[in-house]
């Protein structure tokens, strides 16, 4: 699951509610501690919270108890449409034509 797909489980308006530590992602929708996707005092579901967390020394322990619905993968870049490696090729091949043509002319 990327951080996109993370956060629409939010647990807002009867979504799920899963956060993710250390690259899994945990479901933590049932836990009174995380009602409508909340958790006190300021940690929110559909998130990373791996570097929030990285303090409390309790997080291990109490996360792992929450049931694992995946891990986090990184995001794919987007793909720039038009073919960017044709053009790239193209602009080669005209420039070592233009540079025959000089090396013939002089």
């Amino acid at each position: 699951m990327t951080l996109t797909e993370l956060a629409t489980n939010d647990g807002q308006d009867s979504r799920r509610a899963y956060v993710a530590v250390n690259g899994t992602i945990y479901d933590v929708t049932d836990s009174p501690l995380w009602q409508n996707g909340s958790h006190p005092p300021n940690h929110q579901a559909g998130q990373d919270l791996t570097e929030e967390l990285s303090k409390a020394p309790h997080v291990r322990a109490v996360i792992e108890r929450f049931p694992v619905v995946g891990t986090l993968e990184a995001e794919m870049p987007a793909q720039t449409p038009g073919g960017s490696g044709k053009r790239t090729i193209g602009i080669i091949v005209v420039a070592a034509i233009i540079a025959l043509v000089l090396l013939l002319i002089l």
